[in-house]
């Protein structure tokens, strides 16, 4: 029998990190099912999902705290599996001047019509003429399958005159 795991993982990024990691969890039997990745000021941080026997399970995840083995901090939770509700899954881009808070205006119009965000990637841009930072969201969203699209591109744009959103199925 097998268990899942969802690890976030922290530390300082060097070459052959998530090769140490893969070796910790194939020692054990593991399999890496999934993962999201990436380097901020140097800082490696992940979200990883792994499957392991339950037999071990307990060893894995003592070898991957051990903050002398990896050097990173990791914090791993036993997955509850659950029957999710029927949802519709939707692209969305967003683009628009930055300002502070923006992110959770974002969030919050999400939120408004039930949507539940499953991925998010935020990033500045320089403008093409003036140089201005740009603030630029792609993300995945799950919305309850009778939601209206149209009201949550509605939402969004509301939140600035600037803002420009692109959604698709």
């Amino acid at each position: 029998m097998h268990e899942s795991l969802v690890m976030t993982v922290l530390g300082n990024d060097r070459p052959g990190l998530v090769s140490s990691l893969a070796d910790v969890v194939a020692n054990h039997g593991g399999n890496w099912v999934e993962s999201r990745m990436a380097r901020l000021m140097g800082q490696f941080a992940g979200i990883i999902r792994i499957e392991c026997s339950v037999d071990a399970v307990a060893g894995l995840i003592k070898e991957l705290q051990n903050p002398d083995a990896l050097g990173l901090t990791i914090l791993v939770v036993r997955e509850k599996l659950a029957v999710p509700p029927v949802r519709r899954t939707l692209e969305v881009d967003v683009m628009g001047n930055d300002r502070p808070g923006i992110v959770r205006e974002l969030s919050a119009a999400i939120s408004k019509v039930g949507g539940n965000i499953e991925e998010l990637t935020t990033g500045l841009e320089s403008a093409p003429m003036s140089g201005h930072p740009m603030f630029r969201a792609h993300g995945v969203i799950s919305i309850p399958e009778g939601a209206d699209t149209a009201a949550l591109v509605s939402i969004i744009e509301n939140l600035g005159g600037d803002l420009t959103v692109d959604v698709s199925v």
